[in-house]
């Protein structure tokens, strides 16, 4: 994965937020805060609006802009413009972010029989039910050493597609 000088960091949601605060903020990451556009996560998932609000800026350069998102059909289209100073990568982390607490927990094989929305197996078999909230992730995830083996662990069972990226392509010692 090739990234530029600038980077973009979009976020789906809130516990996806929260991961990457935890991972930049640890030195996890294959980028650093301050290589960030406003060295912060960005929770803007239209591409008019990202656009308008963040690239209207007069840039020295490429940017790379990388949306983490479990959905790998969710379209990103940047006006023509932009074309040759933008890479849009798309790091999936499906079927849901909160796949990280069930491998943390350990509790892999007993969600996959459970045939249940990881989010749903979170609340209903973790007795977990601020999943989706910031605050949960950054305290559950307190240990990012905890975060680092999830995501390893999610990807060596997941299924991702060829040329799609994981969390794990963003960490830098993978």
């Amino acid at each position: 994965m090739e990234l530029a000088k600038y980077k973009a960091c979009i976020c789906e949601g809130a516990a996806e937020a929260a991961i990457i605060d935890i991972l930049v903020d640890n030195d996890l990451l294959i980028f650093t805060r301050e290589e960030m556009l406003e060295e912060q996560v960005i929770r803007c998932r239209n591409a008019k609006n990202f656009e308008a609000r963040y690239l209207r800026k007069d840039f020295m350069g490429q940017i790379s802009i990388i949306r983490i998102l479990d959905s790998r059909n969710e379209e990103f289209r940047l006006s023509k413009a932009y074309k040759n100073k933008i890479n849009v990568i798309n790091v999936i982390t499906a079927p849901e972010i909160e796949m990280l607490i069930i491998h943390a927990e350990g509790q892999y094989k007993q969600f996959k029989h459970s045939k249940k929305k990881p989010s749903e197996f979170c609340k209903v078999n973790l007795r977990m039910h601020d999943v989706k909230s910031y605050d949960f992730v950054k305290n559950y995830f307190n240990d990012a050493k905890k975060l680092v083996a999830a995501i390893k662990e999610h990807q060596r069972t997941a299924k991702l597609i060829k040329g799609t990226y994981g969390l794990n392509d963003l960490l830098k010692d993978n």
